[in-house]
This record gives structure tokens, C-alpha cells and sequence, in this order.
């Protein structure tokens, strides 16, 4: 205390600038015992994870769109006024059953002349064909026993096969049976163009059906409203295509098809389960699986992509045709291995490390690696389960004070998803 007053007495005698030197050496010195004192007692605090065993599931991602959904349109190329509607949405109808009537105008009416006049044809063809085929069966058999009869036998010898009448006789036997089965196929084909004109007429019939089984959405008309053209050009109706007024809902599986870069092809095989999401429906996630991909392939602006074909496990009313979709292919599963986030991992060259911390202390382990995600990595060989890992540096603490954050991603363990691709 004498001391003190005594230093006390000492400053208040000393001149102003005598003072402020004095004050100045006190504050560098006790800067320089601060600062000595606290780096000597700063200690770094590390982010830490364990070794933990676990699953890591390896995925791609792809993006496309819906190609098929559970709903076959309801057209119709009729042309008029709607006079009648059978059905409402939600109802249940079978193939066949009436969707609604429609008055045809004369544009309509035309077309639906025009339509059956083919379909007329189409039958006339047929039955010609068919008549064919008779004269054509007639005439194989007939050139089948003249050959049998007079040069046909069981075993013709080199000699045998070599007689002009021989030759002759078999050749028109040949051609008859070639022409029989040649008309057959003819017939094959008159019998398809048939179906063709009869789908052509039922599109102009002013009956609308339903073409397959399901529940009716989506309807577009109603009594009293116009449907299709009904202008009139040098005395033939104007060419009106399919126009949409219903569609049904059949339960069939939804597909969507993504496009597959030339890296991820090679890893997409049949059967591969997948996750999908829509754009559209962003709070709902589909389950589905590979039908198949295109190895043929397109190129596009010198990018090569390759269309893969992924099936829902079950349809949704809510995907509809065309929507944006994003899959994520399961391609590998690593069950039962021991992981660590892959923010613990250094890797030099061929050489990957991790730093473990033990009793306080890090040591730097030498490890081997197997497959990887953004968040983890299959750990080989170098540590074990339960072991902590360092993840990365959190921060340095002292007495006095402590540095800003400068840390490097953390990770938990356990199950985790690689997605590459897209």
C-alpha cells in the first residue's frame, strides 16, 4: 500500500510529458502480457462425428416428363350442335357406352357420307379378296395334282428332277400355292383397311362412346353447345381433326420418360427402383421402377441423351399427361457398411485421410474409401465403428476471448443418398 501511494506521489510529480510517456509504456506492456497470455492458454474446439454403420444408397438423377398417364382421351371429329349428354364426371362407363349425341350439321354430315362411302369400299375390297382366295385355292390344288399325278414322286432321283415336264409341272404347282398364300395376306390387309374406314366413320358418327372402360373426367361439353366446323368450302366440308370433349380415367400404370446423359446410361439397368416428383405436386413423392431405356439414343446440339421409361407402382388422377417430372434411380446399395460424413475426408492424389480425435488429441489415420455421396462416404479400412472423426475446425477459445466461426461441413450418420446426374 506504501508502494503504491508512494507511485501515486511519484506521477503527480512528473511534467505532462513525462506523464503521457509513462502511460503509453504501461499500455504497450500490458498488451504484450495479454496477448502472450492468452495464446498460450487458447485451446482449438473441433467439429466431430462418429464412425457409424449404416446404409448408403447410390442414386442418379434424371429430369423428364409424364409420357403416359392413367387417362385415354374421349375425341371426336363430328361437326353440330350437342343434343344430348349421358354422362357427368365421376361416373363409371364401359366401352361402347354413350357419351352424347350431336346433331351434325352439314359440314358433319358430309364428312360422315364421305366416311362411310370408305368404309363401304373398304368392306367391297374385302370380300373380293376373299372371293380371290377361292379361285386362288382352286387353282393350287388343281396344279398340285397334275404335278402328282404325272411326274410327282415320293423320291425323285437327279434324273428325274431334271425332266422338262418334271420341272414345268412343279414350277406351276409353286407359283399356284406361292399366289394362295401371297392372296392371304392381301386379305390380311383389306381386313385392317376395313378397320380403319369403320374407327374413320365412328369419329364423324353423331353418337360420341366411350372408347374403353373407366370413370369419366374432364368433361367439355354440355347440351346446346357447338362442337367442331361447320364451314364449307366448293361443296366439301372443311378437314376437322380430333377434338377432345371427355376423358376417361382407366387405372392404368403412369409412365414418365427421362432423358439419361451418355455418363449415367451405362448405369441404368431394367427393374431399378426409383423415387419421382412433379413440379406440380410438390408436396407428394412417387415410387416406381426402369421398364427399359433407348441405347440408340439422339443427339441434340451435340449433347447425346438416351430416353429411359420409368413405370409408377400406382397411378394418381393428379399426374397428368406432359408434367414435369424428376426421378431418382437407385442404381447401388452398400448395406451394413461403416460411414463417415464426407466433410471428414481429405484426399491427396491417390490417398485419403481422416483426423481422429482421441482423449483430446488428433491423429491423422490413413483410410480406404468405397462409394460416396455429397454428405457420406464408405469407409474401407483405417477406423472403426464408434471412433470420432474430425469433421472440420469450429473455433479457437481463450480466457479472453474467441476467434470467429470458420468451420467446414458437419455430417450425422446412418443413411444416406448420393444423387449425381441430371
Amino acid at each position: 500500500m506504501n508502494l503504491l501511494k508512494k507511485f501515486i506521489g511519484f506521477v503527480k510529480n512528473l511534467s505532462l510529458r513525462k506523464k503521457v510517456i509513462l502511460v503509453v509504456i504501461l499500455v504497450i506492456l500490458g498488451y504484450f502480457t495479454y496477448t502472450r497470455f492468452t495464446s498460450s492458454s487458447a485451446q482449438p474446439t473441433y467439429q466431430t462425428a462418429q464412425v457409424t454403420k449404416g446404409t448408403l444408397v447410390v442414386a442418379l438423377t434424371e429430369t423428364g416428363s409424364v409420357a403416359v398417364s392413367n387417362k385415354v382421351s374421349v375425341v371426336t371429329q363430328a361437326s353440330g350442335i350437342v343434343s344430348k349428354v349421358y354422362v357427368k364426371s365421376g361416373q363409371q362407363v364401359k366401352a361402347g357406352d354413350k357419351i352424347a349425341d350431336v346433331t351434325l350439321d352439314t359440314a358433319g354430315q358430309q364428312r360422315q357420307a364421305q366416311a362411310y362411302s370408305s368404309l363401304l369400299s373398304a368392306e367391297n375390297n374385302l370380300n373380293s379378296a376373299k372371293a380371290q382366295l377361292y379361285t386362288l385355292q382352286n387353282q393350287e390344288f388343281v396344279a398340285n395334282q397334275k404335278f402328282v399325278n404325272d411326274k410327282g414322286i415320293a423320291n425323285p432321283t437327279q434324273q428325274d428332277m431334271q425332266d422338262p415336264v418334271y420341272i414345268e409341272e412343279q414350277a406351276a404347282w409353286l407359283a399356284a400355292e406361292a399366289a394362295y398364300k401371297n392372296q392371304q395376306n392381301v386379305i390380311s390387309q383389306s381386313e385392317a383397311n376395313v378397320s380403319n374406314a369403320n374407327l374413320a366413320y365412328q369419329l364423324t358418327s353423331g353418337t360420341i362412346v366411350a372408347p374403353t372402360e373407366g370413370t369419366i373426367s374432364d368433361l367439355l361439353i354440355t347440351q346446346g353447345m357447338q362442337i367442331g366446323s361447320s364451314n364449307t368450302s366448293a361443296g366439301s366440308s372443311t378437314n376437322t381433326s380430333n377434338q377432345t370433349v371427355a376423358a376417361i380415367q382407366t387405372g392404368n400404370a403412369t409412365t414418365v420418360q427421362v432423358s439419361v446423359s451418355e455418363v449415367d446410361a451405362p448405369q441404368i439397368k431394367v427393374g431399378q427402383e426409383a423415387t419421382i416428383t412433379f413440379d406440380a405436386l410438390p408436396n407428394k413423392t412417387f415410387t416406381g421402377k426402369v421398364l427399359g431405356i433407348d441405347t440408340t439414343g439422339s443427339v441434340s446440339s451435340g449433347v447425346v441423351t438416351y430416353p429411359a421409361i420409368i413405370q409408377l407402382d400406382e397411378s394418381e388422377s393428379d399426374v397428368l399427361p406432359n408434367m414435369s417430372a424428376t426421378a431418382s434411380i437407385i442404381t447401388k446399395v452398400d448395406n451394413n457398411v461403416l460411414l463417415v460424413p464426407s466433410s471428414a475426408i481429405q484426399t491427396v492424389g491417390n490417398s485419403s485421410t481422416v483426423r481422429v480425435l482421441q482423449n483430446g488429441k488428433v491423429t491423422t489415420v490413413s483410410v480406404g474409401t468405397g462409394d460416396s455421396s455429397d454428405s457420406q462416404t464408405v469407409i474401407t479400412s483405417g477406423v472403426t465403428q464408434g471412433e470420432t472423426v474430425v469433421t472440420g475446425q469450429a473455433s479457437t477459445t481463450s480466457s479472453g476471448g474467441s476467434s470467429p466461426f470458420s468451420a467446414t461441413r458437419g455430417g450425422g450418420a446412418g443413411r444416406a443418398i448420393l444423387f449425381r446426374g441430371g
